[in-house]
């Protein structure tokens, strides 16, 4: 299957996007906090009011939908990628608080559409044995590029300034999204899709597993690391270190979430992802000791990797024309949760630090008994 896929356009197109868009989001999120705060000097608010910016365009993936009316999906993907390179590269030409609010809206857009059409796209191409493992590639890669990215700008971080790094990164990510604007990787035999917003009652646990999975995300995003931070003083440092080796992890162990899809079954993978987030966020609530937490951290970042069955689920049941509309209405359901988690959860923070990590356990709980309900025919 490896060779035969390799030789498929359509799979080293979206490997390339997917190099692209992670390198540059990477880069944005490595480069970001130091631009805001050495040179640009916002205050807690302002950055408090970027990040929620930075998640307006995955809360509205919907639109995807309506331009696909327009403009072909592997075109649309292209282009997106081609405005996560703007974005980043104009990052360095607006170093000023409305240019960051301007400048992340642009970069955010391009990211977030390009994931998920690339979800689409990769649905849509592969059949049911072959999807998993096109999306286990595509994390492996974007690991790699994850630590290429990082590796890179540490590397150059004392020859060019802030400004310079995202300008350069900008640019060639940029470069990319125009290169494959004239790739020809779509085929004329893959079934057309439905056009404009598709909602259906027999896909409600679809858009359950979606919302409870943006909340699980939004917990680990947001909470984990500021707790190693805040309350086991972890430095830079640490914190890229365990990014590095998150990264490192996912590279190898992508691949064989992939073959466990395949030869158990989402319902058995995603119970075991949610069976172990029940122990790993009651661990962070009350294991109190930082090298403890940092390995239920790493954990916890494998098991994200198993959220794959969730698409690979409707790509089982759901009708082969309603792909790229459930994508996008999957996405923004994905991250409602993104509006609301960060809010709420810092509230119940300041009241306790450990109620995040319970509703976290609480939240998984709920997702395991909700992930009984799916049902799938053999279709392999």
């Amino acid at each position: 299957m490896n060779k035969e896929l390799r030789k498929n356009i359509m799979f080293q197109y979206l490997m390339l996007l997917v190099i692209a868009a992670t390198a540059g989001h990477q880069a944005w999120r490595t480069l970001f906090n130091n631009l805001a705060v050495d040179e640009v000097g916002i205050n807690g608010f302002q950055l408090g009011v970027i990040q929620s910016v930075r998640e307006i365009p995955g809360f509205l993936a919907l639109l995807v939908v309506y331009l696909l009316l327009v403009i072909k999906e592997h075109r649309l993907s292209a282009l997106a990628v081609l405005f996560v390179g703007l974005g980043v590269a104009l990052t360095g030409f607006f170093p000023s608080f409305i240019g960051l609010i301007a400048t992340t809206l642009i970069m955010s857009i391009g990211f977030h559409y390009f994931e998920t059409t690339n979800k689409s796209l990769t649905l849509q191409y592969f059949n049911y044995e072959q999807a998993p493992y096109v999306f286990a590639k595509q994390k492996s890669w974007a690991a790699v590029a994850n630590i290429g990215v990082g590796a890179f700008i540490f590397g150059i971080a004392h020859f060019i300034s802030l400004q310079a790094n995202f300008i350069l990164i900008g640019t060639v990510i940029f470069g990319l999204g125009v290169w494959a604007l004239f790739w020809k990787p779509a085929d004329k035999e893959i079934v057309p899709q439905n056009k404009g917003m598709v909602l259906r009652k027999r896909y409600w646990l679809f858009y359950v597993l979606n919302f409870l999975s943006g909340a699980r995300r939004q917990i680990f995003v947001v909470f984990a690391v500021f707790m190693l931070v805040q309350k086991y003083h972890f430095s830079i440092q640490h914190v890229a270190i365990l990014f590095i080796i998150n990264n490192i992890i996912t590279y190898f162990i992508s691949p064989y979430i992939a073959k466990g899809i395949n030869r158990y079954g989402e319902r058995k993978m995603l119970s075991l992802e949610y069976i172990f987030l029940i122990f790993v966020f009651l661990g962070y609530a009350f294991i109190e000791n930082g090298l403890v937490v940092a390995i239920l951290y790493i954990i916890d970042h494998i098991f994200f990797g198993f959220s794959m069955g969730i698409n690979t689920y409707f790509h089982k049941t759901g009708d082969k024309k309603d792909i790229a509309p459930s994508m996008a209405v999957g996405f923004t359901i994905n991250h409602i949760s993104a509006v609301v988690i960060p809010v709420c959860g810092g509230l119940l923070w300041m009241w306790h630090w450990q109620i995040p990590f319970i509703a976290g356990a609480i939240l998984c709980v709920v997702s395991l008994a909700f992930v009984q309900k799916i049902r799938i025919q053999n279709k392999i």
